[in-house]
């Protein structure tokens, strides 16, 4: 036996047992006859003493970091206690050892405070995931997917695994694609989520279903993707989207207490998309703070509050605002005393290629009542303070204004809306607010295609009262001048999002299940018959044969982790990521494949 603890285990309890110990060395500590090592394992840190009799030993067998060993010993009371670690009390007096393997001298500390970036932890990653601060981000990703697993089984979902290689319908994000040694020329493709195969389920019966499941996008990569990714991904038959929304609000709060034991006993709020937009300019708004937008002129597309604030700004001949398609304000809550360094830093801040803006108007509103602006000589001060009670600002708060074009200055100003949260603290760790949006738009419009594509995904189902507004229009457009007055612009979709702290975790929608609606909404993004016989005829035949009406959800398991655990990050909750160039550098992935598999493939590289 190679150890009868683990290094975690042992307790005040257990003074006097003989136990055997085995795992990492973490460090070693020499003074004078005696020898303290700090032995490490999955489930924590046992100190252990070597005494003067095995100090010899042990100079003849020196150990270094990340040394196996093997110790049997007693279990002792520390003089030295340590309230810092779970085993602070006790200490090992060990008897015999043995060394079960050396190690290189580790290229980085493995400790919580490591001295290894990024690059070369990822190069190791074997080695950084024997760190206790990666590990307890895999415990909880285990424990999100365990508790998940356990809700989902209790509301009778069964978990049924769907194919990997799969046939390629590039809609949306790029394709992984894997060729075909038996049938030449001809290529799979790796799932981008299991939407259709999940439908497929629901004709067939199946009517919940879930797995947890990896999915595959070749899409450019930031802080919270990766090319593959998991979903907690389910269906329900024979539901509607109030059936859904209680459900996954169910398991969300589930996890929330099994993983966090937080008791979320709030509903969680419900909100449009439009009034998403309008409210915090993006559909996924962080709700755990205030800050409203407030438009300062006549709304453009995205608004849909048609209040006409233009008389506040306009009348006094600043260009600025005349000229602009909208301008957006927010008011930051205790800011007034901002000094002009500050505010130039804010005026920079919006000037950066990511946020693309060419400047800033700020409004002091003063504790004394009296207001100071950066336009004063455009603006009297009753139109400062009519501004600030349009824009709710309060004595003591910083107004700050966007203006230009609409798309634009509403991401703009939504980020900066993000960015006073972060500095002043508005955005607590810990502190968890669920949001639901609903009713987004079925179509988008993609000017330079000149054609309609979907917000969600063709298999997205209108809401039912805008059915016939799709089926009775016909979708052709000629150019983006129609696209605002085009019927199928407010259609809206049977579809919603949950929020959690400003980020999506879960989408998704009740689904198309009559095979003429589907038609209707393939060829409304441009599909003649014959294309959508050869992506999706499978489907289309299968809505032939009694499908029920279905919808569901795919939260994405990795992000919510993140969340959880307090990360920007997903590549902290997945055991062997890949970096932000997609590559693996630890068994250095993708990599080329020599010729003779090449020729198998019946594969010839371009330039060969």
């Amino acid at each position: 036996m190679f150890r009868t603890h683990t290094c975690g285990e042992l307790r005040m309890t257990d003074i006097n047992k003989e136990i055997t110990l085995a795992g990492w060395v973490q460090t070693v500590r020499k003074f004078g006859s005696i020898t303290f090592v700090d032995l490490r394992d999955r489930y924590g840190i046992t100190q252990l003493l070597f005494s003067e009799k095995l100090n010899a030993l042990l100079d003849a067998n020196p150990l270094g970091r990340e040394f196996v060993l093997q110790v049997t010993g007693t279990v002792n009371e520390r003089s030295n206690k340590n309230p810092q670690i779970p085993t602070g009390d006790i200490e090992i007096l060990v008897h015999t050892f043995t060394i079960l393997n050396k190690s290189a001298t580790p290229p980085f500390t493995i400790q919580d405070d490591t001295d290894g970036g990024d690059d070369i932890r990822m190069k190791y990653r074997f080695l950084d995931l024997r760190r206790s601060a990666v590990r307890k981000n895999l415990e909880l990703r285990y424990a999100v997917g365990r508790s998940a697993r356990n809700y989902l089984h209790e509301n009778n979902f069964m978990d049924i695994e769907t194919p990997f290689l799969i046939k390629s319908t590039p809609e949306g994000a790029r394709d992984f694609v894997v060729p075909s040694r038996m049938n030449e020329g001809q290529f799979y493709a790796l799932p981008q989520s299991p939407q259709t195969f999940k439908q497929l389920l629901m004709v067939s019966g199946y009517d919940r279903y879930y797995q947890i499941v990896k999915c595959f996008r070749d899409e450019d990569l930031r802080a919270d993707r990766q090319p593959e990714f998991t979903q907690i991904d389910c269906e329900m038959a024979f539901v509607e989207q109030e059936d859904i929304l209680n459900m996954f609000e169910g398991l969300a709060k589930r996890i929330f207490k099994d993983v966090k034991n937080i008791d979320y006993t709030e509903k969680v709020e419900r909100m449009s998309w439009e009034n998403a937009m309008w409210t915090y300019g993006n559909d996924k708004p962080d709700t755990r703070f205030d800050m409203k937008l407030c438009n300062l002129k006549k709304p453009g597309s995205v608004f849909t509050d048609k209040s006409d604030h233009a008389a506040l700004i306009s009348g006094v001949d600043f260009k600025v605002f005349d000229e602009a398609e909208t301008v957006l304000a927010i008011a930051v809550p205790g800011c007034s005393e901002y000094s002009r360094k500050q505010t130039d830093e804010l005026t920079e801040w919006v000037k950066r290629p990511q946020i693309g803006m060419k400047g800033l108007v700020f409004i002091k509103c003063n504790a004394d009542g009296t207001y100071k602006s950066s336009v004063d000589k455009f603006y009297p001060e009753e139109k400062l303070k009519a501004i600030a009670a349009t824009a709710n600002a309060t004595a003591g708060d910083l107004i700050l204004i966007l203006a230009g074009a609409e798309e634009r200055t509403r991401k703009a100003i939504s980020d900066l809306r993000m960015y006073m949260a972060d500095k002043l603290g508005l955005r607590k760790p810990g502190e968890f607010k669920l949001l639901w949006v609903l009713d987004f738009p079925l179509f988008e419009y993609a000017e330079e295609d000149n054609r309609w594509v979907a917000r969600h995904h063709p298999f997205t189902s209108p809401k039912p009262d805008h059915i016939p507004v799709m089926i009775d229009n016909d979708p052709q457009i000629s150019n983006a001048a129609e696209y605002l007055s085009h019927p199928y612009s407010g259609i809206k979709a049977n579809a919603y999002d949950m929020v959690l702290n400003g980020n999506e975790i879960g989408g998704g929608s009740i689904r198309i299940h009559q095979r003429d609606l589907q038609e209707k909404m393939f060829a409304a993004l441009g599909m003649d018959e014959a294309e959508q016989q050869h992506k999706f005829g499978f489907l289309l035949g299968a809505f032939e044969y009694g499908a029920p009406p279905h919808g569901g959800i795919a939260f994405g398991f990795d992000r919510f982790c993140a969340i959880l655990g307090g990360s920007e990050s997903i590549r902290d909750f997945i055991a062997f990521p890949k970096n932000n160039s997609g590559r693996d550098v630890m068994i250095d992935a993708p990599s080329a494949i020599d010729d003779k598999q090449l020729v198998e493939l019946n594969i010839r590289l371009a330039g060969s």
